[in-house]
């Protein structure tokens, strides 16, 4: 039995902290994953089962405690599975209760309105950067809104401005996944594009995430180092070099206002 009584079964070491990791809760959450990172692509129980080395039998009673609760859903037929609503309730309420997701929304709708152009905040994830507010540009519409989807750091204006502000030597070695022709995918082509992040003061995006793109990345330096940044994203057709100088000017100002107004803490609770 644990200390709160309830049972532990199957623990391992290794969460944070020292305390003992709790398999079927990680189990519940790398599933949970899985399905979230499938997006539209439903998967079948026998697929699950042998991607996460769990028993069929065991993934089936898990996946319908989730059905029961919202977490998962189903198609007619039984035999499909895909995220549920509830995934979307508490990622809608963690960006609801994020004091710097409030703060910095208006400065996103501020940008949008004096470039024109899309404007995005995200925030590091491991290697990943996840999208937590957009503002979309009317010239310029995604079919799909980024907010809670994850993009590798080494591929966009984010992850990389956000990268130049960590050593070197905490990249990975590559090769990293390649989104696009343009898209830096050894570990030296990548840090010498981050000394350069470094020497403007923001990072740029050419077409390596999404063609025919180009991305302007400032990390919000209001905790150090910095886990947040915003971003500007132009059709490569529209980014004439007087347009680009306003988008760093514009971009440049709105960072040293929100870096001066921010909570450095994060508001009354210190998250980590």
């Amino acid at each position: 039995m644990s200390e709160t009584g309830g049972a532990v079964d199957g623990t391992a070491d290794g969460a944070p902290g020292g305390v003992r990791e709790v398999k079927s809760a990680a189990r519940t959450v790398e599933l949970l994953e899985v399905l979230a990172a499938r997006g539209d692509r439903p998967a079948r129980l026998q697929e699950l089962a042998d991607g996460l080395g769990v028993p069929r039998s065991s993934m089936y009673a898990l996946l319908q405690t989730l059905i029961s609760r919202g977490w998962v859903r189903t198609d007619v037929t039984g035999s499909l599975y895909g995220i549920g609503i509830h995934a979307l309730l508490t990622g809608t309420s963690y960006l609801d209760s994020d004091p710097r997701v409030r703060a910095v929304r208006p400065y996103l709708d501020e940008a949008s309105e004096a470039l024109g152009e899309t404007i995005h905040l995200g925030r590091l994830d491991g290697r990943d950067v996840a999208y937590l507010a957009t503002r979309e540009s009317h010239e310029y519409l995604r079919t799909i809104s980024r907010v809670g989807r994850r993009l590798p750091a080494h591929v966009g204006a984010l992850g990389k401005a956000l990268l130049a502000e960590r050593p070197d030597a905490e990249l990975p070695e590559g090769p990293y996944e390649a989104f696009t022709p343009n898209t830096r995918t050894s570990r030296e082509a990548l840090a010498a594009d981050l000394a350069r992040t470094r020497e403007r003061g923001y990072s740029v995006d050419r077409e390596e995430g999404v063609p025919g793109i180009v991305g302007f990345g400032f990390a919000l330096r209001y905790e150090v180092p910095a886990l947040d940044a915003i971003s500007c994203s132009v059709p490569v057709a529209r980014l004439t070099p007087d347009h680009q100088a306003r988008i760093v000017a514009v971009m440049r100002e709105i960072r040293a206002r929100l870096e001066a107004t921010v909570p450095a803490g994060g508001g009354s609770v210190h998250w980590r």
